[in-house]
C-alpha cells in the first residue's frame, strides 16, 4: 500500500509561474523505504518535501496521501520557538502517556479506599488493567529513557548535558536543530522527511542515526549530501534532474554505478558530470579495499600515483589554476598547544607540523575543541599556552572568516576576478588565460551564467558557500582552513570541490564530520578522543576506522591487592 503518491505533477515557481521546477512527475513511497533524495541546489528537492506536506499545491497532477498517515518533517532551519526547556520539550511528546498514568494514580487511589467496594471496584479494576496494557502499548514505562538515549546520542551529554534544561529560545542554531530532530525521531511519524540531518551532527550521532533509520518501520524521504550516510541508509536514490525524477534502486554506490549507463544517452552539458562520476566509482572502490586492507593503503595510493598520465578534463582546469601558486616546503608548527574555557580543558599540549601537500582531517564528537582548533591557528583566539607559528611569506585563510566577509554588493564575477590569483596571471601577461579558467572553474562550481552575474547578496546560503570556497582556492594563500565546508552544498558541488582539495599544492586542515570527504581528502587524521586528548593517525577515515574494528578488545588489568 502506498503511503504517498504523487502523479503527474507539475509546478512552476514565481511571481507569473514562468520558472519549471518539476514536470510531469511521479513519485510512490510505501512503509519501509528509506529514499535518499539528492540533486543540486535548486533542482527541486525542497519544492518536493513541500507539496508532500501540503505547503505548496501543484500546478498540475495530484499528491495522494493514504488515511491516517502521520508526516514528520526535520528542516535545516528548526522551527522550535519557545520558554520550554528541551526535556520539556520531548515530554511533550508523550503528554498522551502522562494523562494516562495520572489517569492510573488516581484510579490505583481511589481502589485503595475501603469505602470503595461492590460493582465500583470491579469497574475500577477493569479500567486499572486498560490502563495499563495501553500505557505498556505506548511504551509508557520507559519513555523516559528514550528521551535520554536519544538527546545522549546527539549531544546533549558530558560538557553539553547542561543544554537539556536550556529554554529552546536561547538555543544556538545547531544544539536547536538537534532537539528538533530529538522530538522528531521520538514522535515516530508513518514518514520522515528529513532534509539534511547529519549537519549539526558528529560522526559518532550520524552513526547512532543511520541504526535508528534501519529500524524504523515507517518511511522515511532523506534529502542528504553525506555520502556515506546515504549509502548506510538508502534502500532507493531518487535523483532530481531536469524537472523530473530519476530513480535507482539500492544504495548511494549502486547509483553511482547505474547513473553512467544514463549519461551516455544525455546532452553534452554532462560531460563533466559523467567524469565525477568516475571519480566517485573509483573512491567507492578504494574505500572498499582500504578497509579490507588498510595496513597497505598507502602503498596502494603511491602505485597509483605512478600509474597516472595525462589529468582528465576536470583535474585539468583545476590545477592550471594553482600554476602560479609557489608553495614552501614548511608552512607552520603547531607547539605544545594548549585551550580550554571553565576549567574544561578541550585540547593539548597538542604539537604537530603542516608541510606542503598536507591535508589533515580533524575529526571527533561536537562540542570537544575542533573548530576552536581552527580558531586559534588563525589567530582569532589565543591559546592558553604552547604557539601556532606561521613560517616566513606563508598566508592563510579562513573559510568561516570569509563566508562572513563576502561583499554583498558585488557579482560573483567581479569579485573572483579581483582575486590574488587572478590579478598574479593579469600581472604575469596571462589575464585572459587566467579569467577563462577561472569562468570554466565557476562553472564546475554549478554556477549558472545568470548566477555569476548575481550580487552576492542575493545568493542562497549554499551558493555564498561556494563562493567563499572559490575564493579561498584563488586567494593566493598557501594554507586552507576550512570548518564543515561541505555543509549545504550538493553532492556534485561537493565532488569538484575534493578534486580541487586534492591537487591544491599547499596545506589543508579540515574539520568535517562527512566520513566520504574525509576519505577523498585527507593524507592524516588529527583525532579528539576527549577530556582534551588528541592522536595524529596516518591513512584516511576508512582506514583508521578498520584498523581500530580489527584491534583485539583488551579486558582491564587486574587490580592489586590491598
Amino acid at each position: 500500500m502506498s503511503l504517498i503518491l504523487v502523479e503527474n505533477v507539475t509546478v512552476r515557481l514565481g511571481d507569473r509561474k514562468d520558472r519549471v521546477v518539476l514536470r510531469d512527475v511521479y513519485f510512490r513511497l510505501v512503509a519501509g523505504e528509506r529514499v535518499g533524495l539528492i540533486g543540486k541546489n535548486g533542482a527541486g528537492k525542497t519544492t518536493l518535501l513541500r507539496l508532500i506536506l501540503g505547503q505548496l499545491a501543484p500546478d498540475a497532477g495530484t499528491v495522494t496521501l493514504a488515511l491516517g498517515t502521520r508526516v514528520g518533517y526535520f528542516s535545516q532551519f528548526s522551527e522550535l520557538v519557545g520558554d520550554r526547556t528541551v526535556v520539556e520539550e520531548l515530554e511533550e511528546v508523550f503528554a498522551g502517556v502522562r494523562a494516562l498514568q495520572e489517569e492510573l494514580e488516581t484510579v490505583g487511589a481511589r481502589l485503595g479506599d475501603p469505602a470503595v467496594g461492590g460493582k465500583e471496584q470491579a469497574t475500577l479494576l477493569e479500567r486499572h488493567d486498560a490502563l495499563a496494557q495501553e500505557i505498556e502499548h505506548r511504551g509508557g514505562w520507559t519513555y523516559q529513557t528514550e528521551i535520554d538515549t536519544v538527546l545522549s546520542k546527539l549531544g546533549f551529554d558530558g560538557p553539553n548535558a547542561a543544554l537539556r534544561q536550556r529554554p529552546v529560545e536561547r538555543l544556538s542554531g545547531g544544539w536547536r536543530n538537534r532537539a528538533s530532530l530529538a522530538k522528531l525521531l521520538l514522535e515516530r511519524p508513518d514518514v520522515l522527511l528529513l532534509d539534511e540531518p547529519t549537519n549539526f551532527l558528529d560522526v559518532e550521532g550520524v552513526s547512532w542515526l543511520e541504526g535508528w533509520l534501519s529500524k524504523h518501520r515507517g518511511a522515511t524521504i532523506v534529502v542528504s549530501h553525506d555520502r556515506h550516510f546515504l549509502d548506510r541508509v538508502a534502500t532507493r536514490v531518487v535523483e532530481v534532474e531536469s524537472h523530473h525524477l530519476q530513480e535507482y534502486e539500492g544504495s548511494y554506490s549502486n547509483y553511482v554505478r547505474l547513473k553512467p549507463l544514463r549519461l551516455k544517452t544525455l546532452e553534452r552539458q554532462f560531460e563533466h558530470e559523467a567524469e565525477l562520476l568516475a571519480y566517485e566509482q573509483e573512491a567507492i572502490a578504494r574505500r572498499r579495499e582500504d578497509a579490507r586492507d588498510p595496513s597497505n593503503a598507502l602503498k596502494r595510493r603511491l602505485a597509483n600515483i605512478k600509474k597516472q598520465t595525462e589529468p582528465r578534463p576536470v583535474d585539468a582546469i583545476i590545477t592550471g589554476l594553482y600554476s602560479l601558486l609557489s608553495v614552501p616546503t614548511r608552512l607552520c608548527l603547531v607547539e605544545e598547544l594548549c585551550k580550554g574555557y571553565d576549567a574544561q580543558r578541550l585540547f593539548g599540549p597538542l604539537t604537530f607540523e603542516i608541510a606542503k601537500g598536507d591535508r589533515v582531517a580533524v575529526v571527533g564528537p561536537n562540542g570537544i575543541g575542533k573548530s576552536t582548533l581552527l580558531r586559534v591557528m588563525a589567530q582569532d583566539e589565543p591559546p592558553d599556552s604552547g604557539r601556532v607559528v606561521w613560517h616566513h611569506g606563508v598566508r592563510f585563510v579562513s573559510f568561516n572568516e570569509v563566508l562572513a566577509e563576502l561583499p554583498p554588493d558585488a557579482s560573483v564575477t567581479k569579485h573572483i576576478n579581483t582575486l590574488p590569483m587572478v590579478l598574479n596571471a593579469s600581472l604575469s601577461g596571462q589575464l585572459r588565460s587566467g579569467r577563462r579558467q577561472v569562468n570554466r572553474f565557476l562553472s564546475l562550481m554549478r554556477f549558472t551564467e545568470a548566477e555569476q552575474m548575481q550580487r552576492i547578496g542575493t545568493l542562497s546560503g549554499g551558493l555564498k558557500a561556494r563562493v567563499a570556497l572559490v575564493q579561498c582556492l584563488l586567494s593566493g594563500a598557501q594554507v586552507l582552513l576550512l570548518d564543515e565546508p561541505t555543509n549545504h552544498l550538493d553532492l556534485t558541488t561537493i565532488q569538484v570541490m575534493e578534486r580541487a582539495l586534492a591537487h591544491f599544492p599547499g596545506g589543508i586542515v579540515v574539520v568535517s564530520h562527512d566520513r566520504f570527504f574525509i576519505d577523498t581528502v585527507a593524507t592524516r587524521l588529527l583525532v579528539f578522543e576527549g577530556a582534551g586528548r588528541t592522536r595524529l593517525v596516518e591513512g584516511t577515515w576508512t582506514t583508521w576506522h578498520a584498523q581500530q574494528a580489527a584491534r583485539p578488545v583488551q579486558s582491564a588489568p587486574p587490580r592489586p591487592a590491598p
